[in-house]
């Protein structure tokens, strides 16, 4: 499949987006750092601190803009590659999905690395500068990383969480990642426990004068990380919130889709946390349902629905009941010869027709296919659902049947219907079993039917039938004498439609 034709644009916007969010990170990182040693150097003399030096400042500077360098080097190595596929929309392979799984922590250890060797840069620069000072670098240091490492971890996983999405619906990871309690707790240490700990303990070293000294004015920094605390604690558990709300509500909708009867609906898989595991686990129950759905489908059609319906309300013990129905029952006539002249297919493809109009006729009066017995076809009405008028419904069926089957040229047909109580139930072994109607009006209707092809009409109806039928379709049929049907003892009245065309 070609590629889409703006993947370059969509590449290159979101490594913008990206590359963005990670100089922030770092800026924020460096800026803290600068903010805390200025801040905490400071004396109420208004003393100039020598970590306010024209060298720090460059150095400060080179070792921002090297490990920006560094950071942009190892993001193209990481991330790039996974762009190109994923702006592409081709499937990973299982390199580029491991790959693409790992960008996160490869880049927040190159985060953490870049960080702790710009630290001990710094610390190797000031080392003249005396104990105090070192152990407030190191503190800034600390305390910059911590915020930085926190601030790329989540700004890796928000903005590339597409690609990691694509990436887990190649084949999902067996290893975890953390959960929702760990990623809340880990936020809460880095943006909100880290400044915290280091406001109390600027009060702290204060008052037992170690590092910082009596005269230094603490209410700035203090503020500055106060403010740090909140306002990155706050982005940190919008973030996580996030990454949990966002596919809680994904799944939702999809829920939605899925009680309105669509199956063909999934979610993306964001990672293999429980959120990751709630993601997959809706799908393989959507694909299940999918699947029951098909097979209820297809049970149907095999069947038909009132029978499937009845099947699963029902317990497997065999059984039915007796109740008066109406019987139709249809066979072609010259199918054997048919069959023995021409080829398979042709024959299948005649029967197709033949019981495509059959079926749809019989669909359209509310009857029920029982069964089909090569090229005959026997329909029920009134079971196992009952309905209004079976014998009148079955006796129009008829008649409908009979003019739209003068289309197939090659065979004739005959159609006997009759009328009265019959078993309708379950027939079979307890591990093997169909749904079927046995008795006498059965049986009369497949002896009208061999009848009725040697009549004119192709159609002959038992008495019962035309009597049990409303007054409306009765009037349609006359009656056309009496008859001892084969394996009968009583004599059988036969009635046909009068329009006998």
């Amino acid at each position: 499949m070609p590629p889409p034709p703006d993947w370059k644009r969509r590449t290159l916007l979101l490594r913008v987006r990206y590359s963005a969010g990670l100089i922030s990170a770092y800026g924020i990182g460096a800026g803290l750092v600068f903010c805390v040693i200025v801040l905490l150097g400071r004396t109420n003399a208004y003393e100039q601190p020598r970590l306010v030096t024209t060298g720090n400042i460059l150095v400060m500077i080179a070792l921002l803009g090297v490990s920006l360098i560094i950071a942009a080097i190892c993001t193209t190595r990481f991330v790039l590659p996974a762009l190109r596929w994923y702006a592409r929309e081709e499937p990973p392979t299982p390199e580029q999905q491991r790959a693409a799984l790992d960008i996160t922590s490869r880049q927040t250890l190159v985060h953490l690395s870049l960080w702790v060797a710009s630290g001990l840069v710094v610390l190797l620069v000031n080392l003249d500068e005396g104990g105090r000072t070192v152990t407030i670098i190191g503190l800034a240091v600390l305390f910059g990383g911590a915020a930085m490492a926190c601030l790329g971890y989540l700004v890796t996983e928000a903005t590339l969480r597409p690609i990691i999405a694509a990436a887990m619906i190649a084949s999902p990871p067996q290893r975890r990642a953390p959960g929702v309690m760990q990623r809340l707790v880990i936020t809460w240490a880095l943006c909100t426990a880290i400044p915290v700990t280091a406001i109390g303990a600027i009060v702290v070293d204060r008052h037992l004068k170690w590092v910082i000294r009596p005269d230094t004015p603490i209410e700035t920094p203090i503020l500055i990380l106060a403010f740090v605390a909140i306002a990155a604690g706050l982005y940190g558990t919008v973030l996580v919130s996030w990454s949990v709300s966002d596919p809680v509500r994904e799944v939702g909708v999809a829920m939605g889709e899925v009680e309105r009867g669509n199956t063909e609906v999934s979610v993306s898989v964001h990672d293999s946390s429980e959120i990751g595991r709630l993601q997959m686990g809706f799908n393989r129950m959507v694909t299940t349902i999918a699947e029951r759905e098909r097979l209820r489908d297809l049970f149907d059609r095999h069947v038909g629905h009132d029978v499937a319906s009845r099947a699963i309300e029902q317990d497997e013990r065999l059984g039915g009941d007796v109740a008066n129905v109406a019987v139709l029952f249809i066979d072609l006539a010259g199918s054997t010869a048919f069959a023995a002249t021409r080829p398979p297919t042709e024959v299948a493809e005649l029967l197709n027709d033949f019981f495509h109009i059959v079926v749809t006729a019989v669909d359209q009066h509310r009857g029920y296919i029982n069964k089909f017995g090569g090229d005959a076809a026997l329909a029920v009405y009134g079971a196992p659902v009952p309905i209004d008028d079976p014998a009148g419904e079955a006796l129009a069926t008829a008649r409908e049947l009979r003019a739209s089957l003068r289309s197939l040229k090659s065979v004739d047909f005959g159609i006997g219907v009759s009328y009265g109580p019959v078993f309708a139930g379950d027939i079979g072994a307890e591990h093997r079993y169909e749904y079927t109607v046995i008795g006498d009006p059965v049986n009369e209707a497949a002896r009208l039917t061999e009848l009725a092809k040697s009549r004119v009409g192709r159609i002959l109806a038992a008495e019962q039938a035309v009597s049990a039928a409303s007054a409306a379709e009765a009037e349609r049929w006359k009656r056309r004498g009496k008859i001892t049907l084969r394996g009968r003892g009583a004599r059988t009245v036969l009635f046909e439609p009068k329009d006998r065309a």
